[in-house]
């Protein structure tokens, strides 16, 4: 009696996809048999060993139109199986219909419900303007540096003719949202992540034993540093994507009890809005660690510098059909900065629009917690509404750079 879609989904899931080790092989070849059971067009794109990006493609009557780019992840986060109640990849269902499986949420219910839609719109015969192309990702986990990164980079990235993309942009501090009666669903469309940033601190001091009182040390450097978590203050209005965070993710330093050590460091994690100067922050972040002290240095493990935003103007024909759908829906749109980072950072970086979008509203968002999980009712409202979806967006008329 289970609904053909949700069978499919729980398979996805079934797929051990999680890292240090992720089976892509597995996901590839799944995802490729259910795109040709419906007819699209396959294609895969080695990015680098043994990451491969597979495209499907529904062709549409007008190719020299701007395409629409469904994108989603084939990797899962590590679990830590003990606190799970059912084992995390054999997507077991409870008889609440709630299907308890790493990627429930993220994103492998997105990956599904694109497909499905599709399905649903080909078997009524539909068809439309402008070209849709779904990509399934590696490495998006892990920062996205083995998949989307390399990926738009690519010739087969720019034949695909992006005009709009959709992406994941459900995230924990949305969660409240999320929970109101229904039938008002909230769903998070962040126009753009913040900057992110990765800042390791060392600070280098006077050594000694640890019985001794000895000044100048690394870890008082440390310990005075400005750079740590600042509180967000109590304002109703904001959000996390609102506001610079910065939050203390790794210490290293130290090689016995007794010896005061001449060097540690520390490591943060750091999400700008687009809203900041970012020259003027790293500025700031120099200021304070000449502030510290002597011997107190910084580096950049990571850093995006691009600040670009789709428009959420309802003059602008993309978000337009978009948010047209939702009203229809009612769906009440709650737009937020995403203050996490997705793959559609690296898409909008090449000068494409994209939004996050995860309809799993109504749920405790539970992506990379335990027991993560999604309703069968949500996970079938979800395709319900990227089957209204994908045919407003893949009906933009002709745009004026389109001719």
């Amino acid at each position: 009696s289970e609904d053909p879609s949700v069978t499919l989904f729980r398979e996805y899931l079934r797929i051990d996809t999680v890292h240090p080790k992720p089976d892509y092989d597995a996901a590839v070849r799944f995802l490729e048999r259910v795109g040709t059971d419906l007819g699209l067009a396959c294609q895969k794109v080695e990015v680098c060993q043994g990451c491969v990006v597979l495209i499907l493609t529904w062709q549409g009557t007008n190719p020299r139109l701007r395409s629409v780019l469904l994108n989603s992840h084939t990797d899962v986060v590590p679990v830590f199986e003990e606190h799970w109640t059912y084992p995390p990849f054999e997507a077991v269902k409870d008889s609440q219909g709630n299907i308890y499986a790493r990627g429930a949420q993220d994103m492998k219910c997105v990956s599904i419900q694109y497909l499905e839609a599709i399905r649903r719109l080909k078997a009524e015969g539909k068809c439309f303007a402008r070209t849709i192309h779904l990509t399934f990702v590696p490495d998006e986990e892990m920062g996205g540096h083995k998949g989307m990164e390399m990926f738009v980079q690519r010739p087969e990235f720019r034949a695909l003719n992006v005009g709009f993309a959709l992406d994941e942009g459900s995230d924990p501090a949305l969660s409240g949202c999320w929970a109101l009666v229904p039938p008002r669903a909230f769903c998070s469309t962040p126009p753009s992540p913040p900057a992110a940033a990765g800042i390791k601190v060392k600070c280098v001091g006077s050594p000694g034993h640890g019985s001794r009182f000895i000044s100048n040390t690394a870890a008082e450097k440390l310990g005075d540093s400005p750079l740590r978590p600042p509180r967000l203050k109590s304002d109703s209005s904001l959000t996390l994507g609102d506001v610079t965070s910065l939050n203390l993710t790794m210490l290293e330093g130290g090689v016995s009890f007794n010896v005061v050590p001449s060097e540690m460091a520390a490591g943060f994690d750091v999400r700008i809005p687009p809203t900041v100067d970012l020259k003027a922050f790293e500025e700031q972040v120099a200021a304070w660690c000449r502030g510290a002290g002597d011997g107190v240095t910084y580096e950049f493990h990571q850093k995006y510098r691009d600040q670009h935003v789709t428009s959420t103007e309802e003059s602008d024909p993309w978000w337009k059909a978009f948010s047209g759908v939702c009203r229809d829906m009612k769906l009440q749109l709650k737009l937020e900065i995403f203050p996490a980072a997705t793959d559609s950072r690296y898409i909008r970086a090449v000068r494409h629009p994209a939004i996050g979008f995860s309809p799993m509203n109504r749920t405790p968002v539970l992506l990379h917690d335990h027991n993560e999980f999604l309703n069968e009712q949500v996970f079938l409202q979800g395709i319900d509404i990227y089957s209204r979806l994908l045919p407003a967006l893949a009906s933009v008329p002709p745009l004026p750079a389109e001719g």
